[in-house]
């Protein structure tokens, strides 16, 4: 069995302890030998499995995230084992939630999404990484299955699969000097952003819902609906807009703290994710937003500000 680890995890995983690459190693070697002896981890098609710390000198107790083939395992992800939760358990309905969402979803094309995602995002990061390394280091780490299901119970729908992967990888995007890393300078919000965005819509079209049964129906007012999921701000600091992903359609759509209508975006979160990857690697070609450079942060043209502009770079390579 042919296992091989992702690049940016050799440059990545020195930040987590000094023995953490040779725990991948280790981990590798036993993958080799026996290829099914992850857990699944609540995103189809990829396992992960737990490693000791106290095993390795200065490595943190690990979970590492693999993808398996018939002859080729590729580790994707790996991150410190967090804190157990102080509940001890998730509600029996959250339980139920995600269950329900596993049974019912392709597990075919559910793996293929969430390869995609994952692909498009290590384009990113590995960009980031190499060119920009304020904006990478400004990226939160991964979140936890238990955070995402309690996040998914808060929410009250299904998280989509390919959300749920992106999530597993990033939890955030904190901005370096004020920009998220996204085309527009945009932002992945933070989880607990995202709970409390959607409580402000889903209030706002509460309202709605008590004026709107005095109107026709021709004339109701929609601004929110239960299936949108706040994913992306304006900025790290600037929460007034931003897009939200459908979770009925799968799409993409735009949001606005003022209600405003806007166009939807009709982008699904893998065209998203891969565009912007292409972008910056081939920024000769980008349409939507030209990717520059100031200092080691990425600075999308689109919303730079005058006063910064003669300073901006842009990404010739």
């Amino acid at each position: 069995m042919n296992v091989e680890i992702e690049p940016v995890l050799r440059d990545t995983a020195p930040q987590l302890g000094a023995g953490v690459p040779y725990a991948l190693k280790v981990v590798a070697g036993q993958l080799a030998e026996d290829p099914d002896m992850g857990a699944p981890s609540g995103l189809p098609g990829v396992l992960t499995v737990t490693v000791d710390g106290d095993l390795f000198e200065d490595c943190p107790d690990l979970l590492v995230g693999y993808i398996r083939e018939p002859d080729w395992i590729q580790i994707r992800f790996v991150r410190p084992v967090s804190p157990p939760e102080p509940s001890g358990e998730l509600p029996d309905q959250e339980r139920e939630q995600g269950r329900d969402q596993e049974q019912h979803a392709d597990p075919v094309t559910a793996a293929v999404t969430v390869r995609e995602v994952a692909d498009a995002w290590h384009r990113i990061t590995s960009w980031l990484q190499n060119n920009a390394p304020d904006s990478y280091a400004a990226l939160r780490d991964g979140a936890s299955a238990a955070a995402i299901a309690a996040l998914e119970g808060e929410l009250g729908i299904p998280i989509p699969v390919e959300l749920r992967a992106l999530w597993m990888l990033t939890a955030g995007d904190d901005g370096a000097d004020g920009w998220g890393c996204l085309p527009g300078n945009m932002a992945l919000m933070p989880l607990d952003e995202v709970a409390a965005r959607y409580r402000l819509k889903a209030d706002a079209q509460a309202h709605q819902d008590t004026l709107n049964g005095d109107r026709p129906e021709e004339e109701q007012i929609i601004v929110w609906k239960p299936t949108r999921i706040p994913l992306v701000a304006l900025s790290p600091a600037d929460s007034t807009m931003g897009l939200y992903l459908d979770a009925a359609s799968g799409y993409l759509g735009s949001w606005s703290r003022y209600h405003e209508a806007s166009d939807e975006v009709l982008d699904t979160l893998v065209t998203y994710l891969e565009e912007a990857a292409d972008m910056l690697e081939a920024p000769a070609l980008a349409t939507r937003d030209k990717p520059g450079l100031i200092g080691g942060t990425l600075v999308w043209l689109s919303s730079i500000d005058a006063a910064r502009e003669d300073r901006w770079q842009p990404v010739t390579g």
